[in-house]
């Protein structure tokens, strides 16, 4: 998501310029990228946050990741982030549906020099994950898809990931909609994905309210 999207969390109004500045900034091909995307208009708010892009990366680099799946690249800001940080001979496989999202990211890896880190699959999710082979084992995962689908999603990369790897789930919070009970739509999706999250003894977890709540999850 994008900085025009309501956060579910927001900072008291003396931070929101504050805490943005201290994060790494969007280098020129980023903020292209971004930019591409603000003209696409409404559908720009699935983009990641400049804040989420410096996440994604600092956290590849944080566990070693040589193996990372995406699910959900949109114009691939977030692909951009974390191909950057993978070492030498790492591999990220990114997961959409639109040829015509995706090459916006197309033309931007290709600028930043990590087109060939980069394998992009153009087809349901679901089919390139159950495709994929036993090993190599996923190091990290970050998942940003459509909704309803997230349990199926996190069921097939779970078993995938290596002990210790990191699933990143962006949206958890979606726009505070998961306190109802009574949620419905997207959010009766997420809030069952939360519930699904935390009774999986396969691994643990922590939700974080930044942005639109994102949860981070190790393999045990």
């Amino acid at each position: 998501m994008t900085e025009s999207r309501i956060l579910a969390v927001d900072l008291p109004a003396g931070l929101r310029q504050y805490v943005p500045a201290q994060n790494p900034q969007p280098d020129p091909v980023e903020q292209e990228l971004i930019d591409r995307t603000r003209e696409l208009g409404g559908v720009a708010g699935m983009q990641v946050s400049p804040a989420q892009a410096a996440l994604l990366r600092f956290l590849v680099g944080l566990t070693g990741a040589r193996n990372v799946v995406e699910i959900g690249t949109f114009t691939g800001y977030s692909t951009l982030a974390m191909a950057r940080a993978l070492p030498d001979g790492g591999r990220l496989t990114a997961c959409d549906v639109s040829r015509e999202w995706t090459a916006l990211g197309q033309e931007a890896w290709e600028k930043a020099g990590v087109a060939d880190r980069i394998d992009l699959r153009i087809a349901p999710a679901l089919e390139t994950l159950r495709a994929m082979p036993a090993e190599p084992r996923v190091d990290m995962a970050f998942l940003d898809a459509d909704k309803e689908g997230y349990i199926a999603y996190w069921e097939e990369l779970v078993p995938r990931m290596r002990p210790g790897g990191l699933l990143v789930v962006d949206n958890t919070l979606f726009h505070g909609e998961v306190g109802d009970p009574g949620a419905t739509g997207a959010a009766a999706h997420i809030r069952a994905f939360n519930d699904h999250v935390r009774a999986d003894r396969r691994t643990e977890s922590v939700l974080l309210a930044l942005e639109d709540g994102v949860t981070l999850a190790r393999r045990l």
